[in-house]
C-alpha cells in the first residue's frame, strides 16, 4: 500500500533513535525505571501529523516531562502487573516506538512477556510492521497487527484473530488518544497511556490540555 507519510515517517523515527540512548540513561537511572519510561513514552506522544507538523521531538518531550503529570492510576498498574505474565501493548505513532520499545524493555526485566500492536495498513504516521521492525521492537516483544485500517483502534474495525487476542489479555496498555478514543468503553483490563491533546478527551478524563495521563479502563 502507498504511504504517503513514508519518508517522514522514517526521519521520526531515525530522529528519535538518536535520542534514545540519552533519555534511556535517564530511565535506567531513575528510582523506578517503569514509571520514568511511562512517562517518556507519553512524553513523546506529541508526533502526531494528524494535529501537527511543526514540532521539536527534544523539546517537546522535555517540556512535557516537567508538566504536572497525571498519572495516578500507576499503583494501580504496578499491582496489576504482578499477578500478569503477559502484557498487550497497543502502540500508537511512528517515532514514539522508539519510547513504546524502553517501555517494553522494561516489563521485560520485569519479567513480562510483550505483544505489540501496529496497524496493518498506513494510515497517517500510525506505526505498522515497518516501523516496528525497523526500530528493533520485534526484537523484545511479539509484533501483530491489529488488521484495522483506520486511525486509533477500535475493534469493530479489527480481525477476529485480534479481538481474541484482545479479549484474552489479562493487561493492555493503550498508546495515544486514538486508541482512548476507541477503545475506552470497552469492559477489558485496560490502562491508557497519552498527552491529551483536545478539550473532549481531557473533560472525559476529568484533567486538563497538555497532562501526560495513565488511566485504568472503567
Amino acid at each position: 500500500t502507498l504511504d504517503p507519510y513514508r519518508e517522514i515517517k522514517r526521519q521520526c523515527n531515525d530522529h528519535a533513535l538518536k535520542l534514545s540512548s540519552q533519555f534511556r540513561k535517564r530511565v535506567e537511572g531513575s528510582g523506578d525505571p517503569l514509571l520514568a519510561a511511562l512517562k517518556l513514552a507519553a512524553a513523546s506522544n506529541v508526533i502526531d501529523f494528524a494535529v501537527t507538523l511543526d514540532f521539536d521531538l527534544n523539546r517537546s518531550i522535555e517540556e512535557s516531562l516537567t508538566n504536572d503529570l497525571d498519572l495516578v492510576d500507576y499503583p494501580f498498574l504496578k499491582e496489576r502487573l504482578e499477578s500478569v505474565e503477559e502484557v498487550l501493548y497497543i502502540g500508537d505513532n511512528a517515532g514514539e516506538i522508539v519510547f513504546d520499545r524502553i517501555v517494553v524493555e522494561q516489563l521485560n526485566r520485569l519479567g513480562k512477556k510483550v505483544t505489540f500492536v501496529v496497524r496493518r495498513e498506513p494510515i497517517i504516521n500510525d506505526v505498522t510492521i515497518e516501523d516496528a521492525s525497523y526500530v528493533g521492537m520485534d526484537k523484545i516483544a511479539k509484533v501483530i497487527t491489529s488488521g484495522s485500517d483506520a486511525p486509533g483502534t477500535s475493534l469493530r474495525y479489527c480481525t477476529e484473530e485480534f479481538i481474541d487476542t484482545f479479549n484474552h489479555s489479562k493487561l493492555i496498555l493503550a498508546k495515544g488518544q486514538g486508541n482512548f478514543e476507541g477503545l475506552s468503553d470497552e469492559d477489558a483490563p485496560l490502562f491508557f497511556l497519552l498527552k491529551v491533546k483536545c478539550p473532549v478527551v481531557a473533560r472525559e478524563l476529568n484533567t486538563t490540555l497538555g497532562k501526560i495521563v495513565l488511566r485504568a479502563g472503567e
